[in-house]
C-alpha cells in the first residue's frame, strides 16, 4: 500500500510564494508519474500540474509560467514550486502518484489527504 503526505499548504498574500511537497512511503515498485490536483469548495477537481518518470511536464493553462512541478526520485517525493499566486488559486490542494503496487504489480493511483492553500490580502 502506497501513503502520500502533503505539507506546506497555508495562507499567503497576492504575489506570494508557497512550495508543497508529497512523499510516498509503503510499499511499491516505482511511481510512474505525480499530479498535483486542486479543488476549491463547490468546484470540479483539477489537475493543476503533472510529471511522468521520464520528466515530462503538464500543467493547466491557468498556471503555466507560475507554477513548477518537480520530483526527487531518491525521496519519492514531489514538489509543487508556487509563486506569483492569486486569490483563484485558493484550494484544497491533493498530491497523487500512479505507482506498481509490490505485491500485485499493477498500477494504482494513491491520493493524499490534502493541503490547503489560501491566497488572500
Amino acid at each position: 500500500q502506497v501513503q502520500l503526505v502533503e505539507s506546506g499548504g497555508g495562507l499567503v498574500q497576492p504575489g506570494g510564494s508557497l512550495r508543497l511537497s508529497c512523499a510516498a512511503s509503503g510499499s511499491f515498485f516505482s511511481i510512474k508519474a505525480w499530479g498535483w490536483y486542486r479543488q476549491a469548495p463547490g468546484k470540479q477537481r483539477e489537475l493543476a500540474a503533472a510529471i511522468t518518470s521520464g520528466g515530462t511536464t503538464n500543467y493547466a493553462d491557468s498556471v503555466k509560467g507560475r507554477f513548477t512541478i518537480s520530483r526527487d526520485s531518491a525521496k519519492n517525493t514531489v514538489y509543487l514550486q508556487m509563486n506569483s499566486l492569486k486569490p483563484e488559486d485558493t484550494a484544497v490542494y491533493y498530491c497523487n502518484a500512479e505507482s506498481i503496487n509490490m505485491l500485485s504489480m499493477v498500477r494504482v493511483s494513491t491520493w493524499g489527504q490534502g493541503t490547503q492553500v489560501t491566497v488572500s490580502s
